[in-house]
């Protein structure tokens, strides 16, 4: 393997770090959010507001990062957003109250500028016909991070379940949730220390007309041969842009910026719209509406982070092979079949209580009002759960929905765990990694940091909506029509796609300005 590759694939696993917290920070609460329900006594919107908080902070400052790091620098901001990450998970841990948590998980959402900047600075040292592949990194490492975090998620929910002293000791078999949040401080930690090592990015120098710092880190990046070249050709770019142009968001709107703009929006629109935040941040809660108990939807989350890992590793060997087209058309059809499949699967499900499938609920339970609906059938989830509401009242039932679920619903909870696997896989090859890949590609570099900012926005946005509402969804409009809805928008992002969306794998990033500018 070239040396200057192991050079630049090490500062992309470096900086990509900032994606592995990214993904263990998003699905850590999935195994959180069950135990703070009776904990702060959380309602719907609180719910929703607990897990969508980081994403709501990214919204409102989340759009500065690509500003600022025009400013200041790409390195100076990924080191504060790794210092951010560590505060987050330490404060959340030690969170006494709902308000608390909140804004200790808000300050982690101020963070998620690594989204935006990570792969952005990792598009600026790699050359065009690798480039695909290294800001692929930066997916392979949220998905290792959402894999680690429903895998740490279920060894402490079982650690905490065992009896043995330790477990008592650490207090997990009560705050299993604490440590949940908490393990995030190590890693952000280390993340921190290494982005020390990582040079600024050679783009940004020559934005700052710093030629001769620009030049040694291509000299670290490419062959000797192709430095020069490579150099001028990012010279001849940024000053020509500079010539021409003052960076603002006017600028976003001019003519030959529109098809990139549009086509940044919808995709960045799709890739949240069609419900992978509310897959991945409620996951263990998804799995429980079929009626697999706590512990089996915690295991199956594992699945969910496996699954991940395998389709971001195949989307990082195809992007630069097959191209960026082929994988989002896949993948979104893939999407559009598996929420059709999970809204079928739950339209089918019927719920009834009996003297024989009771025996997963506890004693109190058994001796309730709840023995008023034995033996009476309900064809859907809104009618069993509101019905369950109405005897149980808000607080009982959000303690024991999953035992009332598992007990009451007869449905093919395989067919459900094959559905939600199969969106995961279809986004993860495409949608997850391709998204990230196209914002660092289709922008010119002197407006580069603005732009991926302002569409960072709009999904992030998008994001906090999908996320804040799936409580209300599930308790208002039923997992089948929730499913139903995500399906249907990703039939609209499906033919978007076929339509508008160009080729962007293996050109440079001035050629690609230049096509994008002439359509």
């Amino acid at each position: 393997m070239d040396i200057k590759f192991n050079s630049t694939l090490k500062l992309s696993l470096i900086v990509s770090m900032g994606g592995f917290l990214f993904g263990f920070d998003a699905s850590v609460i999935s195994g959180v959010i069950s135990f703070i329900v009776p904990e702060f006594n959380l309602n719907e919107w609180q719910q929703g507001f607990v897990v969508s908080a980081p994403t709501l902070a990214a919204v409102f400052i989340g759009i500065h990062f690509g500003r600022i790091s025009d400013w200041v620098g790409r390195k100076k901001i990924l080191i504060t957003i790794a210092f951010l990450y560590a505060i987050s998970a330490i404060s959340s841990a030690l969170a006494p109250s709902f308000t608390v948590l909140v804004i200790a998980r808000a300050i982690g959402g101020a963070a998620f500028g690594s989204l935006v900047l990570a792969p952005m600075y990792i598009a600026e040292i790699s050359p065009a016909k690798t480039r695909g592949t290294m800001v692929s990194v930066n997916q392979l490492n949220i998905m290792i991070g959402f894999s680690v975090a429903y895998f740490a998620n279920y060894i402490l929910l079982k650690f905490s379940d065992s009896g043995i002293e330790l477990a008592s000791f650490l207090g997990a078999d009560e705050y299993a949730w604490r440590w949940m949040l908490g393990l995030e401080s190590f890693p952000a930690l280390i993340y921190f220390l290494l982005l020390f090592i990582v040079p600024e990015s050679p783009r940004w120098l020559v934005l700052e007309d710093r030629i001769d710092e620009a030049r040694n880190v291509l000299l670290k990046l490419f062959p000797k041969d192709e430095v020069e070249n490579e150099l001028n050709t990012i010279v001849k770019n940024i000053r020509a842009c500079k010539a021409h142009q003052n960076p603002g968001v006017k600028k976003l709107f001019k003519p030959e910026l529109r098809l990139a703009l549009t086509i940044a929006i919808i995709v960045g629109i799709a890739q949240q719209i069609t419900g992978i935040n509310a897959v991945y941040f409620y996951s263990p809660t998804i799995f429980e509406q079929s009626g697999v108990g706590t512990d089996a939807a915690f295991a199956q989350a594992v699945w969910i982070g496996i699954t991940n890992l395998v389709f971001t590793i195949i989307a990082m060997m195809l992007i630069d092979k097959l191209g960026r087209k082929p994988l989002l058309v896949g993948g979104l059809a893939g999407v559009l079949i598996s929420m059709l499949l999970a809204a079928y699967s739950f339209n089918q499900a019927t719920y009834k209580l009996t003297n024989e499938n009771i025996y997963v609920l506890s004693d109190e339970l058994k001796t309730s009002r709840i023995t008023e609906i034995i033996n009476v059938k309900f064809d859907n989830d809104l009618d069993y759960k509101n019905t369950l509401k109405e005897i149980l009242g808000d607080k009982v039932l959000a303690a024991n929905e999953s035992a009332l679920i598992q007990a009451g619903i007869k449905i093919n909870a395989t067919v459900v765990l094959i559905a939600i696997l199969g969106f995961v896989a279809s986004f993860a090859i495409s949608l997850g990694p391709v998204m990230w890949v196209l914002f660092a590609e289709i922008f010119p570099n002197v407006i580069r940091g603005l732009a991926i900012s302002v569409v960072g926005f709009i999904n992030s946005a998008t994001s906090f909506l999908v996320q804040f509402l799936f409580p209300w969804e599930l308790a208002n409009l039923g997992s089948s029509l929730t499913f139903m809805i995500y399906g249907l928008f990703a039939l609209i992002g499906l033919l978007f796609v076929i339509t508008y969306l160009p080729e962007t794998k293996g050109k440079s990033l001035e050629q690609l300005e230049i096509d994008l500018a002439q359509r």
